[in-house]
């Protein structure tokens, strides 16, 4: 059975059916591709062959110039996106680390403490003889 996520990335679809899926026409992807905002795989035959992945992605970059970017506004956004979420994923690796030394050193004191009730009596002075 399929992964989601070999379900996203496999190339699937032709440039025709891609572009019918994102409401564009196919000489679009091809600039697209051209411009570096999109970058499908190929056919041993030089065919673009395009995942759902690059589906989202088309429809993303749609998004973007509907609401007035130009392609090197949309490949910077693009761009500055994926920036973020690999800096997301690195922070949360690092908190991550961060949760477990922690963790360490705690089981570290607690191992070291006695409870109170063993620990032996409280030195008092008492009257000298």
């Amino acid at each position: 059975m399929d992964r989601p996520e070999s379900r996203m990335t496999r190339a699937v679809y032709v440039i025709s059916v891609a572009a019918e899926l994102a409401g564009v026409h196919p000489q679009t992807l091809r600039i697209y591709e051209r411009k570096g905002l999109l970058d499908p795989a190929r056919t041993i035959g030089g065919s673009r062959r395009y995942s759902e992945r690059d589906i989202d992605q088309l429809r993303r970059i749609q998004d973007l110039t509907t609401a007035g970017l130009n392609l090197e506004g949309v490949r910077r956004v693009l761009e500055l996106q994926a920036e973020v979420a690999a800096l997301r994923a690195e922070l949360a690796q690092a908190r991550r680390q961060a949760a477990e030394e922690v963790e360490r050193t705690h089981r570290q004191y607690r191992r070291d403490l006695v409870p109170v009730k063993n620990s032996p009596d409280r030195w008092q002075p008492g009257p000298r003889r």
